[in-house]
């Protein structure tokens, strides 16, 4: 559900004439519809048409063009002048969670996590769950995820923030729940709203005996690429000169749009990814080079040990 009736009187309040409208991939199809409301109310309207992984990526060339952007889909990660945020909001039933109810029980007490579009139905999904038996928390999230019990897969402090003996994860798919996993070390539970309300208990261990392959190769190699990304809520300058000083034979590749060609054309051994932690951990398998976090490389280098692997987060 898009509601742009607040979004118009904020554009007519900052006397906006030319309006630049960006959606991720899942949202793309909304473009015509969005960008007709908006031309119906007398405003020029240009459809960003490049790829777009969240808030972290922002078309600010746009702002070239227009007054204003408007960012469908996510709340702010970073401030950004003359960007306007319109979350995508998706209601789910809460009956959905009756599955659910006889597992998570058995914990003392229970941390909610969920992504964006169900984060305004955080507070009725821990009423329905105590309702039912089930001591359910929300933590505090930081300046990326404002909302009460919401993730990125860049960040989990929302997790971090709970005081919990477990957690579940509503959403689609299992990585955010493998994140949160890895980022609390508590059981973790995931339950899919449009699989049937399917719940299972989800494992890092198929994840991290890959991470543990990629150091292993990695180990091998002679020279590193430091990949610093140039979008707006990925760009972490201050670790990637850090990672680069750890080695003689590392460096910084300032880049926007990370693919095979591209790291195959630079030609590294191997390379460390300080943009969207979710490069190295959901995408391995499209490059045929060790693609690093920030402490898998130092794992490599003999900085940490294997024991004191953390998942790696952009911080506010």
């Amino acid at each position: 559900m898009i509601q742009l009736s607040e979004v118009i009187i904020q554009l007519k309040s900052r006397n906006a004439k030319r309006v630049a409208v960006q959606l991720p991939e899942g949202l793309k199809r909304k473009a015509a519809k969005i960008a007709k409301a908006l031309k119906n109310e007398g405003f020029e309207v240009i459809i960003s048409g490049d790829a777009c992984w969240g808030a972290c990526d922002l078309s600010l060339d746009a702002l070239e063009w227009a007054d204003v952007l408007v960012h469908v889909g996510h709340t702010p990660v970073t401030p950004e002048k003359n960007v306007i945020y319109l979350p995508f909001q998706q209601d789910i039933p809460l009956e959905i969670l009756e599955s659910a109810v006889s597992e998570l029980k058995k914990y003392r007490s229970v941390g909610i996590t969920t992504t964006i579009q169900h984060a305004h139905q955080t507070k009725a999904i821990c009423e329905w769950l105590k309702d039912h038996g089930v001591n359910a928390v929300i933590g505090t999230g930081s300046s990326r995820t404002p909302l009460e019990g919401q993730v990125l897969g860049c960040t989990y402090a929302s997790a971090k923030n709970a005081e919990a003996e477990a957690f579940l994860f509503i959403g689609t798919g299992v990585f955010h729940a493998i994140g949160v996993s890895l980022a609390t070390k508590k059981p973790t539970f995931a339950l899919d709203p449009f699989a049937d309300g399917i719940l299972q208990e989800v494992s890092a261990d198929r994840l991290l005996r890959k991470r543990f392959a990629q150091i292993e190769k990695a180990k091998k190699a002679k020279t590193f690429g430091i990949l610093l990304s140039s979008k707006s809520g990925q760009a972490r300058r201050e670790l990637a000169e850090r990672l680069a000083g750890l080695h003689e034979n590392a460096v910084i590749i300032l880049i926007r749009e990370i693919s095979e060609m591209q790291l195959r054309n630079l030609g590294f051994d191997a390379y460390v990814n300080t943009a969207c932690p979710r490069l190295a951990l959901d995408d391995q398998s499209r490059f045929p080079m060790p693609v690093l976090s920030p402490s898998e490389f130092e794992i490599v280098l003999g900085k940490r040990d294997w024991d004191e692997y953390t998942i790696d987060e952009i911080l506010p």
